[in-house]
């Protein structure tokens, strides 16, 4: 059996979440950003262990998949615990920008284009 993590703990994922399997939201994707709000709201409970491992992670904007990857927990359980520090009030969630099509981007001027450059 593995000796646990760089801290010395081996803590199974389901226990970190309270036994849940799915997020209490839908909005989080893998390169949605999440940010600690700075200061943390006055009322919110204490954060458990991994939860400051995960605020300390965001004190700079960092995406979903970076997060899990720094913490070496699956992005499911990741996901829990962000919708629980989300609905604490103790961080900031930035859904990704949509990417959108630049109209000057024409796909026959860019066949054209090719077709030229094929040519030459």
């Amino acid at each position: 059996m593995d000796q646990g993590d760089s801290a010395g703990r081996l803590v199974r994922p389901f226990t970190l979440t309270g036994g849940r399997t799915r997020p209490s939201r839908a909005d989080f994707t893998l390169i949605t950003t999440v940010t600690t709000v700075d200061p943390p709201p006055e009322r919110a409970a204490l954060p458990q262990p991994e939860q400051v491992r995960i605020l300390r992670q965001c004190a700079r904007p960092v995406a979903v998949a970076e997060l899990a990857a720094h913490l070496d927990l699956p992005v499911s359980v990741v996901v829990i615990m962000l919708c629980d520090l989300l609905e604490a009030g103790r961080i900031i969630v930035h859904p990704p920008h949509p990417v959108r099509r630049d109209p000057c981007l024409d796909l026959d001027l860019l066949q054209k284009v090719r077709d030229g450059l094929g040519r030459l």
